[in-house]
C-alpha cells in the first residue's frame, strides 16, 4: 500500500522551509536577481535554520534530512527563489560524494565547517570543465603524485558557489589516457596556494547564485585529501547525481508552482471581454495543464527520493524526475508569462524571473538529453556502463 501521508517531522520541515521562503526569500528575490548576490544576513538566517547543511549527517552537526524531506524542502526554497535556493543547497551536492566515499577523518575535518550557524561556510562540487560537460571522461584537470603530496593543475567552470566556497570536491584525472578509469577526487581548500577564482558568470537565470571558474595552478594537495581513488571517480559522480537529481527535480517543481500560482492569481483578477480571463477556456485549460504536470512532477521526484532513501537503485527514477520536471518547469513558466500577456514580459512581474530561472533546470546536473540517454540505456538493459 502506498502511503502519501507525511510524518510530523516532515510536515514541520516543509512548513519551516516555506515560511523561510515566504518571509526571507520572496521579499528580496527580485533584488537578488538584479544584483546577482545573496545578502549575508539571509545566509546567516538560513544557516541558523539548518538550511545550508540539511543533508550533512547529524553526527557532524548537520540536519541529517533524508532524501524525501530534503527534496520537499528544496521545492519550498525554489518557490521562494531558485537562485537563493541553489546557493543554499549547493553544500549538499559538494558533500554527497564525500558522504559516499570519504573516510571518517575526512568527514570530521570538513563537514562541521559547513554546520556552524554563526559562521556559515560553503563548499563546491567541481566536475565541469570548458572541454568536459556531459562527457566526464574528457576532464583534463590532472593530479600527479609527488613524494608525500599531489600536484593539481586544471580549470573548472560553471561551478556553483565556486567564488565563495571554503573548500572544493574536485574530480580530476590521474591518467587522461584511461578516461573513466583514471578519474579520482580530492578535497582542495580555497586557502591552498595556487587556487584562484576566475570569471564570475553573468547568467540568464538563478542570478543570485554564484557561478564561477575555479583554477588550480600547481596546487599542492596533501595525500590524506584523496577521498575517491583513481578509477572510482566516475562511479562516485554517477552515484552522487542519482542521489541529488531528485532535489533538482524538486527545485524545478518549486519554480513551476510559483509560476502557476502567479498565473492563477492574475487570471482571476484580469478582466477582458467583461469577465476574468480564467473563464476563457483557452486560459482555463492552460492552467489545468499546469496543475496536472506540477502534481505529476512532484510524485516523480518523491518516488526517486524514496528509492534513494531506501538504498534502492534509483538511477532510472532520478532521470525520469529530472527530465520531466525540468521540461515541465520550462513549459509552465513560459505559459505563465503567456497568461500575463504583455505584463508577463516585464521585469516587475515575478513570472519573467521564473521563466529565466526555469531554463537551468533542463541543463545542470545532467541535461535533459543526458537523462534520456540514461533512460534509453536502461531500456536496453545497459545499467552499469552507458553507451556514450
Amino acid at each position: 500500500m502506498v502511503d502519501f501521508e507525511l510524518t510530523e517531522e516532515q510536515k514541520a520541515a516543509v512548513k519551516m522551509a516555506h515560511d523561510f521562503a515566504l518571509n526571507e526569500m520572496r521579499p528580496v528575490a527580485l533584488e537578488c536577481d538584479k544584483e546577482g548576490t545573496v545578502p549575508e544576513s539571509l545566509v546567516k538566517k538560513a544557516a541558523a535554520a539548518g538550511l545550508t547543511a540539511m543533508a550533512i549527517p547529524e553526527e557532524y552537526g548537520g540536519g541529517g534530512l533524508d532524501q524525501i524531506t530534503a527534496s520537499m524542502v528544496s521545492e519550498e526554497l525554489a518557490w521562494g527563489c531558485a537562485g537563493i535556493a541553489t546557493t543554499l543547497g549547493a553544500n549538499s551536492l559538494a558533500t554527497t560524494p564525500m558522504v559516499i566515499a570519504a573516510n571518517e577523518e575526512q568527514k570530521k575535518e570538513y563537514f562541521p565547517r559547513l554546520c556552524d550557524p554563526d559562521d556559515p561556510k560553503f563548499a563546491a562540487f567541481c566536475l565541469t570543465e570548458p572541454g568536459a560537460g556531459s562527457d566526464a571522461a574528457a576532464i583534463s584537470t590532472i593530479i600527479e603524485e609527488k613524494d608525500d603530496h599531489f600536484i593539481l593543475n586544471g580549470q573548472k567552470c560553471f561551478i556553483t558557489n565556486g567564488g565563495i566556497a571554503d573548500f572544493y570536491s574536485v574530480f580530476c584525472t590521474f591518467d587522461k589516457e584511461k578516461k573513466y578509469g583514471g578519474i579520482g577526487a580530492v578535497v582542495v581548500e580555497r586557502s591552498y596556494e595556487g587556487v584562484s577564482v576566475g570569471k564570475h558568470e553573468d547568467k540568464m537565470g538563478i542570478r543570485a547564485s554564484d557561478t564561477s571558474e575555479v583554477i588550480f595552478d600547481n596546487v599542492k594537495v596533501p595525500k590524506e585529501n584523496l577521498f575517491v581513488p583513481m578509477g572510482q571517480g566516475f562511479y562516485n559522480v554517477m552515484t552522487t547525481l542519482d542521489l541529488t537529481r531528485a532535489s533538482v527535480a524538486a527545485l524545478a517543481t518549486g519554480v513551476a508552482r510559483a509560476a502557476f500560482e502567479e498565473a492563477l492569481k492574475y487570471s482571476k483578477e484580469r478582466v477582458q471581454f467583461g469577465r476574468p480571463i480564467i473563464a476563457q477556456q483557452s486560459i482555463n485549460f492552460m492552467l489545468a495543464e499546469m496543475a496536472m504536470k506540477i502534481e505529476a512532477g512532484r510524485r516523480l521526484y518523491q518516488l526517486a527520493a524514496w528509492k534513494a532513501h531506501k538504498g534502492l537503485p534509483c538511477s532510472l527514477e532520478s532521470s525520469y524526475a529530472k527530465a520531466f520536471c525540468g521540461d515541465m518547469a520550462m513549459e509552465v513558466t513560459v505559459n505563465a508569462v503567456q497568461v500575463h500577456g504583455g505584463y508577463g514580459y516585464m521585469k516587475e512581474y515575478l513570472v519573467e524571473k521564473l521563466m529565466r530561472d526555469a531554463k537551468i533546470m533542463q541543463i545542470y546536473e545532467g541535461t535533459a538529453q543526458i537523462q534520456r540517454l540514461v533512460i534509453g540505456a536502461n531500456l536496453m538493459g545497459v545499467t552499469d556502463t552507458y553507451p556514450w
